[in-house]
């Protein structure tokens, strides 16, 4: 996706306060209605399963004429498995209890009089995404059941199957009855700008962007309206003397796993200088037979000469492919500081048999989400607990760590008096 022309166009105004004007609507609608429209939208891909997979196929014959990167076209070939994983997260969202109207004590009280918060929509919220065609339909769902309107607006690699996907969940929402203008697709054919759309903060209460670090980075820079980051790759994890050789292996290939987008694989490894050669040896080919790249330091490639110079841009960005950086360091004092400086902030690891080292590393690592001894690998629809995640934020805002219903939610703090004075 490239940077779109500043010209400001009228039509992302109108099409904010439609989405607006259904938002107020929409949050008022019972939790079986929004239920009953998710599960619609999942009736609805699927009765549109060749249509969608046929729109997709057009979409990556245009884009390898236009040489496209690999790494794109990965993220925008919908196989049937991935089309039929979002149905049945849609399908899941759908059984979900309501999210909204939630009760909970409030923290203070006033005199004569109860107070309480519930859990409310946002509002409207827009979904900037490259390629991923899947992830409008997930992130439709996710603004359905939640009570809030959304404007999609994806890249133009994926125009032909973003517009299938929108066609069908436009279907359903229409059919179920929902406020018009809830659901809303802008193209990139349309001639609106990323910047036309995300500064209608008079109407928009929340963006998200999801890609590549440059799209994020845009959205965020252009962007008057809240945005809630996204991250993907450049994962730290730190091998602790003490760790297993084992276990560091698993990690690494583990985190990989969640394709297309590994969201939170592994691709950089801080060693303690007191790791065996013949470990690190051992490890390099294990990773090697199963097809990754590996890389390191000037002092790691000064001793080991097979491997590949990393180099200094690198430690602070995602390869977002099968490469894992290996560095030395002095301690894990010095392997938290260099994490905090360098990693992407959201998912960071430690391999250690030692209690004070795991909790000095989860409380020292400024990342949202910590994990020791346990593979961070990304899944949009776990099998345990009541969860379905867009993605992982990797800011302090308004939201943090996994992207979920609750984090499309907001607060609203209500005080029932007995009409005493």
């Amino acid at each position: 996706m490239t940077v779109d022309a500043f010209d400001v166009s009228p039509e992302p105004i109108e099409r904010a306060r439609r989405a607006h004007q259904a938002a107020l609507k929409l949050g008022t609608t019972k939790g079986v209605d929004r239920s009953r429209a998710v599960l619609a939208m999942a009736q609805a891909m699927t009765r549109s399963f060749d249509d969608i997979l046929e729109a997709n196929t057009l979409d990556l014959e245009a884009s390898r004429e236009m040489a496209v990167p690999d790494l794109i076209l990965d993220w925008l070939k919908l196989t049937p498995k991935r089309l039929e994983m979002a149905v049945d997260i849609l399908q899941r969202l759908g059984e979900l209890s309501d999210p909204l109207r939630r009760v909970r004590h409030a923290d203070y009280q006033l005199d004569d009089s109860q107070t309480y918060t519930q859990l409310m929509p946002l509002g409207v919220i827009a979904f900037i995404y490259e390629a991923f065609p899947e992830l409008g339909a997930i992130a439709a769902a996710l603004c359905i059941k939640t009570g809030n309107s959304l404007i999609l607006r994806g890249g133009t690699e994926a125009s032909h199957s973003n517009a299938a996907i929108a066609n069908a969940l436009l279907s359903a929402v229409t059919e179920v009855g929902l406020p018009p203008g809830c659901l809303q697709l802008i193209t990139a054919e349309e001639g609106s700008s990323i910047r036309d759309i995300v500064t209608q903060d008079q109407c928009l209460n929340l963006v998200i962007p999801y890609g590549r670090s440059s799209l994020v980075q845009q959205v965020a820079r252009q962007s008057t309206a809240p945005v809630l980051k996204s991250a993907m790759g450049n994962c730290y994890l730190y091998w602790s003397p003490n760790g297993s050789l084992e276990m560091v292996r698993w990690l690494i290939i583990d985190s990989h796993q969640s394709e297309p987008d590994p969201v939170n694989a592994i691709e950089k490894v801080l060693i303690h200088r007191q790791a065996l050669p013949s470990s690190l040896l051992t490890l390099w080919n294990s990773l090697k037979e199963k097809g990754f790249e590996i890389k390191g330091d000037a002092e790691l490639v000064e001793a080991f000469p097979q491997l590949q110079l990393a180099k200094e841009a690198e430690w602070g960005s995602a390869f977002l492919t099968k490469t894992v950086a290996f560095k030395l360091v002095d301690s894990l004092e010095a392997a938290i500081a260099w994490i905090n400086q360098y990693s992407s902030g959201h998912a960071d690891c430690i391999v250690t048999e030692s209690y004070q080292e795991s909790r000095q590393f989860a409380l020292g690592v400024n990342s949202a989400s910590s994990y020791i001894n346990a593979s961070p690998r990304f899944s949009r629809n776990p099998s345990r607990g009541d969860a379905v995640f867009l993605g992982m934020s990797n800011q302090k805002g308004h939201r943090r760590g996994l992207i979920s219903l609750e984090s499309l939610t907001t607060v609203k703090h209500i005080v029932q008096g007995n009409g005493r004075f």
